[in-house]
């Protein structure tokens, strides 16, 4: 399966999000493939990034 990003030009910032997220939850995310994580942690990384997006809107509100 191929995803296309929407805005290209939000791509790095979108990855920077990703490694910080992974950070405070405590996974090792690295650079390329990462097939090797859990559901739970791969789930987890999505989570903290969607939980930092709600609370960054609320705040906009």
């Amino acid at each position: 399966m191929s995803y296309k990003t929407l805005v290209p030009e939000a791509k790095e910032g979108l990855n920077r999000f990703k490694m910080e997220s992974a950070k405070e939850v405590g996974v090792n995310l690295k650079d390329g493939y990462n097939g090797d994580l859990t559901a739970r942690e791969a789930g987890s990384i999505g989570g903290n990034m969607v939980k930092k997006m709600v609370e960054a809107y609320e705040k906009g509100l």
